[in-house]
């Protein structure tokens, strides 16, 4: 007689609610199927692997003992939500991450209600927690906010400002540092998960509580002392002081795969009165998956890859990535100038700056999730004679503007900024979209902001700011491979302000910026099959225009069309502004510009997100044989 196997407990969980209704004795097996399901959707589909991996206990510890989606739960950063997003309703979806259509990669509010608050830069999540806590708590609802927050986000200026302002949320609001890289804790173990139950028990914070109201009526002085030396008592075993001074509870550190260690913890800090409280939980990135484990990065982004081998299926040779050139790029530059020196927001392979640090380890910074503080920090090298270079992603530069502004730009102070990711991402989607940069710089007076149209000129660009000492200067590059061009040994300075002509004709002429310059050449490729003479300039820089070149195309040509990856505002607007101050307008001519639509784009193909952006060679070509027609039914009407 066979034994029929038994429904896979994870088969029975649609909902946090159907996770409660389970044994606390099976949150063990729920968890060894939780994570076999994400490696197995993560190998489909690829993405980030090992943040989740280390958070499948914690996400069922939470889900199990707080009331979600009343309790609002949110994750920093959201990169290791996959977990979370199987148990809150869209396990069939889970095989649809990162792709078009499909499930973002990281929470989005539009996609549950369990995603209270979209995330996917880091360092939020206390801030937005503490806001819904202070919400429900000023209209008399139930619902606490609880964050959970990484030991890297924590190296964020914000999370600090959200914690010295949370006092008021008192038990409404729970922190869960999850320590999974830092090593900010001592060894987590029988004693520590002990002392963290005991801390956190209705039995300690009671007495505690009692002790405090007896001490305040024995006057200011005596309360004083012994709430601190309590605090500094529980500092020395725990690690936690940091945290008090804050005005949080601590509690921990305690194992956060250790489900009988990490429940009822969180059940204490769920039913006691006190507040804010701080746990801190030690987990280990890539758990329960050898081959993330044994990663130097924890297998943290991948690609596709075989969940028996974890081999990633990446595709092999083809042109460097824009960020390598880069890195290349400084690091051979370095070599000669002992001035140029690097710097990066936690992000030293995704910029290319862990090329430049293998080579000049004294001369790169990472400075952690803190962009504010590293732009000024490389307005201060500048000041003193130093060439920095701060690579930092367009998405990420956003959080630093005011730097750029207040600290580099009104001071005139030459950093040089290396913009990676610009343009469209794919997979990351909106939310790391490089779509804005261009607008925000080129607004900027004394800013210098050129786009690299391929790895060569991307390397002739990075000389060039390396060579700028007359204030800030930045250059922007695309995400992914180059177009296969050979990069010169012999580097050239670029003049400020000029572009290149790439093609001549008649006609039309087509004015790229950065790496949309291949669909330019292509659409002009199929104009000129059509018998439209076509004028291809790779413009080069955005600010300032080449005003020369401009003027140029515009008497000489029909037809002239702006295209970039970029919002509006940027060389579209600029080339308008420029044209309509020098009534360069006024004789029929067309401009047209193409750019980024006004919306904020989902993840896709890089291909499908270009060309329903319109910026792809066919939409190239039909907004030149619009502004033909249109000015045709014009010269018909006027004759008429």
């Amino acid at each position: 007689m066979t034994t029929r196997p038994e429904t896979p407990l994870l088969d029975t969980v649609d909902t946090p609610a159907d996770l409660r209704k389970l044994d606390k004795s099976q949150l063990r097996q729920l968890s060894d199927e939780l994570r076999a399901e994400m490696i197995d959707a993560v190998g489909t589909t690829g993405g980030h692997l090992g943040s989740g991996l280390g958070v499948v206990e914690l996400t069922t510890a939470i889900h199990y003992v707080f009331d979600t989606p009343t309790d609002k739960l949110v994750w920093d950063v959201g990169h290791q939500c996959y977990p979370h997003k199987i148990l809150t309703g869209r396990r069939d979806r889970i095989r649809t991450l990162r792709q078009g259509g499909g499930l973002s990669g990281f929470t989005k509010r539009a996609e549950s209600e369990y995603d209270p608050f979209g995330a996917a830069h880091s360092s939020t999540s206390i801030s937005a927690a503490l806001g819904f806590a202070m919400a429900n708590k000023m209209q008399g609802r139930p619902g606490r906010g609880i964050a959970v927050i990484g030991d890297g986000a924590m190296s964020a200026g914000m999370a600090y400002e959200a914690m010295n302002n949370a006092e008021q949320a008192g038990n409404r609001l729970v922190v869960i540092l999850n320590d999974n890289d830092m090593s900010i804790a001592p060894p987590v173990g029988g004693l520590s998960a002990y002392l963290a139950r005991m801390v956190s028990s209705s039995e300690y914070l009671g007495l505690r509580s009692m002790a405090s109201k007896i001490a305040r009526k024995m006057g200011r002085r005596v309360w004083g002392g012994l709430e601190k030396a309590e605090e500094y008592a529980r500092g020395m075993v725990t690690g936690g002081t940091m945290f008090e001074e804050l005005g949080f509870y601590y509690v921990g550190p305690i194992d956060g795969h250790n489900l009988d260690h990490l429940i009822p913890v969180l059940e204490n800090v769920r039913d006691s009165e006190q507040g804010p409280v701080l746990i801190h939980v030690v987990t280990q990135k890539g758990k329960g998956y050898a081959p993330a484990e044994n990663s130097a990065d924890k297998y943290h982004g991948v690609a596709k890859f075989d969940v028996v081998t974890g081999e990633q299926k990446k595709s092999s040779g083809g042109p460097p990535a824009y960020q390598n050139v880069f890195g290349e790029t400084l690091a051979k530059l370095a070599n000669d100038d002992p001035r140029i020196c690097a710097i990066t927001a936690a992000m030293p392979s995704g910029t290319g700056v862990d090329k430049f640090a293998k080579a000049h380890p004294d001369k790169a910074f990472d400075v952690g999730i803190a962009e504010q503080h590293g732009v000024t920090f490389a307005a201060g090298l500048a000041a003193e004679g130093m060439r920095p270079f701060a690579a930092i992603y367009s998405t990420f530069l956003q959080r630093a503007y005011d730097q750029v502004v207040h600290d580099v730009a009104i001071q005139n102070l030459p950093v040089r900024f290396a913009i990676d990711r610009a343009g469209l991402v794919g997979a990351d989607g909106c939310t790391h979209a490089g779509s804005f940069d261009i607008t925000y710089l080129a607004t900027l007076p004394n800013m210098v902001v050129m786009a690299a149209a391929d790895e060569a000129e991307l390397a002739h660009m990075t000389y060039t700011a390396a060579e700028y000492d007359d204030g800030p200067i930045a250059f922007r590059y695309p995400r992914g491979a180059g177009v296969g061009v050979e990069i010169p040994e012999q580097l050239k300075k670029l003049e400020i302000g000029k572009g290149r002509i790439v093609r001549e004709g008649t006609k039309v002429a087509i004015l790229s910026l950065g790496a949309r310059l291949e669909e330019a050449k292509k659409a002009a490729d199929q104009l000129e099959a059509k018998g439209l003479s076509t004028t291809v300039a790779d413009m080069r820089f955005a600010k300032p225009l080449d005003t020369a070149l401009i003027e140029k195309l515009m008497r000489s040509h029909e037809v002239v069309v702006t295209v970039e990856e970029g919002a509006i505002g940027g060389l579209g607007a600029h080339v308008l502004t420029f044209a309509s101050d020098e009534g360069l307008t006024d004789t029929g001519l067309k401009v047209r510009t193409m750019r980024l639509p006004d919306i904020f784009q989902d993840q896709d193909d890089p291909a499908k997100q270009y060309d329903e952006a319109g910026l792809n060679a066919p939409q190239i070509v039909d907004t030149v044989l619009g502004a033909l027609r249109h000015n045709s039914a014009g010269v018909e009407e006027a004759r008429a």
